[in-house]
């Protein structure tokens, strides 16, 4: 290990320990400059679990919905106390503008006091009674009741390299609100910023012993000690998901795995919507944004976009014009709003995707390099220019709907015919988290919703109506649900009360109604 570098902790079983064998090098994106070292393995895994499962599952399961909230919100005052530190620290670990480790941090506190008050709305209760009661027989005595009760497990949370504070935050709010402990994951490429923030949270004791643990370097053995009441949730690549899935003891054990993968969503001009209209600098505004937001490492980032025919032009030249406008360069400088790639490995891997999709399509704005930079070192940070393509021919190519490059980094895709064949034309994505249409026209959104919703988790409409409004598809809030079908994972996650259900076993019960009616007495109707 470099003298000059600090190597990273895992927080597990209520104490501080550094990891053995062979170790990795993290590094700041914006100059190349080693910043701290992380254990590859090493860690006794399973006992890690079984701390969790018999130290913080009973101490969860023992309080009430508003008793854990209470911990989120603990949680959330903690980081929000140290805000500036860890805005810094995002951009020098991860190469965030400050806009975008504000998106990171705070989008991770706030759904943390989102949690905190459905916890404290839901009270006194420590399990939710679903649905009403059913009567089984003649007599109205024997009836049947749902409840949904928290696993005996712990929740196992392996996070992307994007997002180390709003995924830790995101995925623990509803697992520790719904009664499970967690053990989270950060990727090792950023996880500097979740590690400091674990600190925190332990120097200031805001959780009992095994309510979260924390395991930086390398996942090891760990879904080899998982059981069947545990809850495994991923978010990252579809080929780790499938990992995932098809672990032997994952299989063995019918372990329950929520996985949120690739996603190439896109981004659909109506045909009603005409040039300088609200409606068409709404979808210009939040294409650049996307595209250059977190320089484009987002999952919900829009990948397609598709333009009708005879608008392709005015549309592209609005767009060039737009992310022209945005300044790339060192993340900590006044006015950039744009700064590199996470890693080397992230760059290697935008690049080729780009080389990729240009045996379909060329580019039109933007080049395969760095392009000018603002107060960067020649030569230093993984940095890659903002790239607009469009496809040479919409009806054949194939790659732009298999390809996503997560990066700064979005395709043109013009379309014509009806609603049926831009559908089929959508939907070759094979699964997505957010699809956006920007139209005024209420019978073309209407009809469009019936075709693509089946293939996303959720429909961003942006209009004239909402324009001053909007936050865009890449906001991930709290009370909608976040996930999607096919390539996109086919998890869920969010979605208020909906979140929580990942956590919990639904059980039908019945028997005697006064005799059920006590033993939920310690339950909440949803």
């Amino acid at each position: 290990m470099s003298n000059t570098t600090t190597l990273l902790r895992s927080h597990l079983c209520g104490d501080w320990q550094q990891g053995g064998g062979e170790t990795a090098t993290l590094f700041n994106p914006t100059t190349g400059e080693a910043v701290a070292e992380v254990a590859r393995g090493g860690q006794d895994l399973a006992a890690a679990l079984k701390y969790a499962r018999e130290i913080g599952g009973p101490t969860l399961r023992a309080m009430s919905f508003a008793e854990r909230g209470a911990l989120l919100a603990a949680m959330a005052n903690a980081w929000h106390g140290h805000r500036d530190e860890l805005l810094d620290l995002s951009t020098m670990s991860g190469g965030n503008t400050r806009g975008d480790a504000k998106f990171d941090i705070d989008g991770g506190t706030g759904t943390l006091m989102a949690y905190a008050k459905i916890g404290d709305k839901l009270g006194a209760a420590k399990f939710f009674i679903d649905g009403e009661s059913i009567r089984l027989s003649r007599s109205p005595r024997f009836v049947g009741r749902h409840v949904q009760t928290p696993r005996a497990g712990v929740a196992v949370h392996i996070n992307a390299f994007n997002f180390p504070a709003w995924a830790m935050a995101e995925k623990a709010a509803c697992a520790i609100l719904a009664g499970m402990p967690v053990l989270t994951k950060p990727a090792t490429s950023t996880c500097l910023l979740a590690e400091r923030m674990m600190q925190i949270l332990v120097d200031e004791n805001v959780l009992p012993d095994g309510v979260l643990q924390m395991l930086v370097g390398s996942a090891g053995d760990l879904l080899d000690h998982v059981t069947g009441q545990d809850v495994v949730a991923f978010t990252g690549s579809a080929w780790t998901g499938r990992t995932i899935r098809s672990s032997e003891n994952v299989i063995q054990n019918s372990v329950r795995v929520n996985v949120e993968a690739d996603s190439l969503n896109c981004a659909v001009l109506g045909p009603d919507v005409k040039p300088q209209k609200e409606t068409w600098d709404l979808m210009v505004r939040e294409v650049t944004t996307d595209m250059t937001q977190k320089a484009g490492q987002k999952c919900t980032a829009i990948r397609r976009i598709f333009v009708p025919g005879n608008r392709v032009e005015e549309f592209k030249q609005d767009l060039k014009e737009s992310i022209s406008s945005i300044r790339v360069g060192n993340p900590a400088t006044r006015g950039v709003r744009m700064g590199p790639l996470a890693s080397a490995a992230q760059l290697k891997d935008v690049q080729e995707g780009i080389a990729e999709l240009m045996q379909e399509s060329d580019i039109v704005h933007g080049e395969q390099g760095r392009g000018e930079l603002l107060e960067v070192e020649e030569g230093k940070g993984y940095f890659q220019a903002p790239v607009l393509l469009q496809t040479r021919d919409s009806q054949t190519a194939k790659l732009v709907h298999e390809r996503e490059v997560f990066g700064p980094v979005a395709t043109i895709i013009p379309y014509q015919g009806d609603v049926p064949a831009l559908g089929a034309l959508l939907n070759k994505g094979e699964g997505g988290l957010v699809a956006s249409v920007y139209s005024d026209d209420r019978k073309f959104a209407t009809e469009l919703m019936t075709v693509v919703a089946p293939f996303n988790g959720r429909l961003n409409f942006g209009s004239q109506k909402v324009a001053e409004m909007s936050m865009g598809p890449g906001a991930v809030l709290p009370m909608l649900v976040h996930g999607g079908p096919g390539r996109a994972g086919a998890g869920e996650e969010l979605g208020g009360l909906r979140g929580m259900s990942l956590y919990m076993q639904r059980t039908a019960l019945q028997g005697d109604e006064p005799m059920l009616a006590e033993i939920m007495a310690d339950g909440i109707e949803i």
